[in-house]
């Protein structure tokens, strides 16, 4: 079955973004971003990845998933900011249409566990629908689908926020338990951490 991972930067402090949803402070230079678009090259956004060279043919993830504000972060320039992946934006707005992006305003765990019964989860983004399923934001989002989050990718920034927008939006529900999967350091201060739920 395919995954849904929540893969993310955070600060140490726990925030994606700062109070005013700015993201400026994350890192983006540095021997991280080798390192980690190597291996996630497909999270980058199409015509960026286009410019730099980097082939996001054979990724993990075949969807993304984003709240409004997540998404509105590219506009009005990117209004598909991840082409080469299905995109679904959950949201209550109209949006304009754009290539190779829904909008809902679906149960978003009823959509991802429609999802998630497509196919293995094997990689190749561009292979129908069958590659993992990337959570990319918001907090809001994130804290609806904690129970079927099956792996969270954790890049961690070495600053603090002091408040902003938390990795999780506060919610109802029991303690969820995460194993440590694995953490590449790299000299930026930047940390690359895996964790997958546990059964």
């Amino acid at each position: 079955m395919r995954e849904l991972i929540y893969y993310v930067a955070v600060s140490l402090d726990g925030y994606i973004a700062g109070p005013e949803g700015q993201f400026d402070a994350f890192l983006v230079e540095g021997d991280h971003l080798a390192g980690i678009n190597a291996e996630f090259g497909d999270t980058i956004p199409t015509d960026i990845a286009a410019h730099l060279g980097i082939d996001q043919s054979g990724g993990r993830f075949s969807t993304v998933l984003m709240g409004a504000a997540t998404h509105a972060v590219g506009l009005p320039d990117m209004p598909s900011p991840y082409r080469h992946l299905e995109q679904v934006v959950f949201t209550h707005r109209e949006l304009e249409p754009a290539e190779n992006l829904t909008t809902t305003d679906a149960n978003p765990v009823e959509v991802v566990r429609e999802l998630k019964q497509r196919g293995e989860g094997s990689g190749g983004g561009r292979d129908g629908g069958t590659g993992d399923i990337w959570l990319c934001g918001g907090a809001d989002l994130a804290s609806q689908l904690h129970g079927e989050i099956d792996r969270l990718v954790l890049k961690r920034q070495p600053f603090l926020f002091g408040s902003g927008i938390p990795l999780f939006a506060p919610g109802d529900y029991a303690p969820v338990r995460f194993d440590h999967v694995r953490t590449r350091d790299f000299d930026s201060g930047v940390a690359l951490t895996e964790y997958v739920r546990r059964p």
